[in-house]
């Protein structure tokens, strides 16, 4: 299809002949861009309001920048949400096969790790460029520097009223829609464009709002050691105590920092320390520097270690084992001296230095703020939301997707698949509702 780009001026002409069936889209990321297509294929006229100055600016980080774009491991423990069953309820209807397809029609070529899918240019700007050629060449109208304030619905249409910045003022418009999608994305990140405000629309359309968490993010530990282990990379297996019961566990290469732990199995326990904490619950990581052997195996081997090293210093005892650094600390914590010889160590100090390295105690006071977050936890109550079609039970016409909803998922590119299968859906659902042929 040929690009057709034509002024607002000329859009809300249209609009007013009554020549198509209108759609506006409320965020230009991932979700929103998937919701404008599908919209636009289906022969609705597509408006994106996006408030930052291009569209799929958050996109550009994903991956670190190379754009993890689905991953074909899919199953319900890959997503986290109050209503359980609800995010694979939509992700079956559009799957990452066929996400692929989408994809792959449109240009890119993938690659596949294992299973995590990305483009082959590992550049999320492809990414991003395509899908913005795309919209545009469906005849979708991008408005970019546009923060939409209010939005109304009365007699089957909605009235959106946004802020414009051009080069030289600052305008009021307003436009009309016969559907809305509400695809702003939520906290996580605001200087990427996610500052909330989609929560504050919805609200106003009665929604209700599981209260925001930060996810996929870093957490603060207690301690002073900290500052001595920051920089560390090491294989561990991070296990999550709430008020002294285990509520999640996950391995992989953990990163200790000057204020606590970060790297993937922390972003991925991450969020149920978020919310634990939110309801002022005791919340700590029992870290195991050694996931391949048992707590009676880690014993056998510093005893065992003792006998072949016992004319070294205690320093030096855990070296090739154990960051220096990572050995320092613990040592210490264990009652060790580090300028004693390895000779001198009681079964005592043995067993406390074996606990230390199994069972780290990071004490969590807190998470980074959103800043840092790759995603949020909470937002629009699904439970009001049809998973179907993602229209809202409360005000018909109205589709919500992406972020801006009670889901997130682990790290390995599962939100993006969320952004497009929430994307996708509410685009081809709201076609539907306007009695137009629905989405490719």
């Amino acid at each position: 299809m040929i690009s057709r780009r034509i002024t607002l001026g000329q859009r809300l002409e249209e609009q007013m002949k009554g020549q198509k069936k209108t759609v506006a889209v409320v965020g230009g990321g991932a979700a929103g861009l998937m919701a404008a297509i599908t919209a636009a294929q289906a022969g609705a006229h597509t408006i994106i309001l996006e408030r930052m100055n291009q569209v799929g600016k958050k996109l550009l980080s994903t991956g670190n920048g190379k754009c993890n774009l689905t991953n074909l491991h899919m199953s319900p423990s890959c997503y986290r949400s109050d209503n359980k069953s609800f995010p694979m309820k939509v992700i079956k209807q559009f799957p990452p096969e066929q996400t692929l397809d989408f994809f792959c029609r449109i240009g890119l070529l993938p690659k596949n790790k294992n299973g995590y899918i990305y483009p082959y240019s590992e550049q999320a700007s492809s990414v991003m460029e395509l899908l913005k050629t795309e919209a545009e060449n469906q005849g979708a109208t991008i408005l970019c520097g546009s923060y939409v304030e209010k939005i109304s619905y009365n007699n089957k249409c909605f009235t959106v009223i946004f802020k414009i910045q051009n080069s030289e003022k600052q305008e009021i418009k307003k436009i009309y829609a016969d559907a809305l999608i509400l695809a702003t994305g939520g906290r996580a990140a605001p200087v990427l464009g996610s500052d909330g405000s989609g929560y504050a629309l919805a609200k106003s359309l009665g929604h209700r709002i599981k209260k925001p968490l930060p996810a996929l993010v870093q957490l603060c530990c207690l301690g002073k050691e900290y500052k001595q282990l920051a920089g560390i990379r090491t294989e561990a297996k991070l296990t999550l105590y709430i008020d002294k019961k285990q509520a999640v566990a996950d391995q992989g290469e953990l990163q200790l920092t000057d204020y606590g732990i970060s790297g993937i199995p922390t972003f991925q326990i991450s969020r149920f320390a978020s919310k634990a904490l939110d309801e002022k619950k005791q919340v700590t990581v029992s870290i195991n520097f050694f996931p391949g052997m048992t707590k009676d195996q880690l014993d056998h081997f510093l005893f065992r270690r003792k006998e072949q090293c016992g004319y070294k210093r205690c320093s030096e005892f855990l070296t090739g084992a154990v960051n220096n650094k990572l050995s320092a600390v613990l040592l210490k914590k264990s009652g060790i001296a580090a300028e004693a010889f390895v000779s001198s160590l009681t079964p005592k100090q043995l067993q406390a230095l074996a606990l230390n390295l199994h069972s780290f105690q990071a004490v969590v006071t807190s998470t980074k703020p959103f800043e840092n977050a790759q995603v949020c936890c909470g937002g629009v109550d699904t439970s009001e939301v049809n998973h179907a079609t993602l229209e809202s039970f409360l005000v018909p016409g109205l589709f919500l997707a992406g972020e801006l909803l009670d889901v997130d998922g682990i790290c390995g590119g599962y939100n993006l698949q969320w952004a497009w299968s929430s994307g996708y859906i509410a685009g081809k659902s709201a076609a539907n509702a306007l009695g137009l042929k629905g989405g490719k």
